[in-house]
């Protein structure tokens, strides 16, 4: 069974395996803590990561943002995160919602559920009337996940792919 589960620390070793088989950057999900030792991990990334959701220790002009899990049963098979809400960088960028899946586990569906799962919760969260996801172009199999989940493309540019779901 899939379900979402928010960074903590009773999950912290596959947390740590998940993070960590991560890449720093695939398809634009950026991952900033996959050079971080298990030693490390619980402090430079995962308190980071349970902190954001209460807006604590961000950098100048981010937003908060929860970190989740998805889970197959015992498994972590990818990530999700959601920005509570647009700065004007958001807007233009990244929005509200990125995600990534597992290469061992993609093409399973899980990636299309787990964003239905994340778009349950960000209806309760985010203030906008849209959610704002982006892309690369080159991610045709993200696109179809978002489109699957009521997404439209909205406008594109030479690199990105901008695509909204109605909230």
């Amino acid at each position: 069974m899939l379900y979402l589960k928010k960074a903590n620390y009773d999950d912290i070793e596959q947390e740590f395996l998940s993070v960590n088989n991560t890449p720093a950057d695939e398809n634009g999900f950026i991952n900033e803590w996959c050079d971080v030792s298990r030693e490390d991990f619980a402090e430079k990334a995962l308190t980071p990561m349970i902190d954001a959701e209460s807006g604590k220790g961000l950098p100048e002009g981010y937003v908060p943002e929860t970190f989740f899990f998805l889970w197959n049963d015992d498994e972590i098979v990818g990530q999700f995160r959601l920005r509570h809400y647009l700065c004007p960088s958001l807007v233009e960028g990244a929005g509200h919602i990125g995600y990534f899946i597992h290469r061992e586990h993609r093409g399973k569906g899980y990636a299309t559920e787990g964003l239905r799962l994340l778009l349950e919760e960000a209806r309760k969260i985010v203030p906008e009337d849209e959610i704002y996801l982006r892309l690369d172009k080159g991610n045709t199999a993200s696109l179809r996940v978002m489109q699957k989940n009521g997404g439209r493309l909205h406008h594109e540019d030479e690199h990105k792919y901008y695509v909204r779901i109605k909230k």
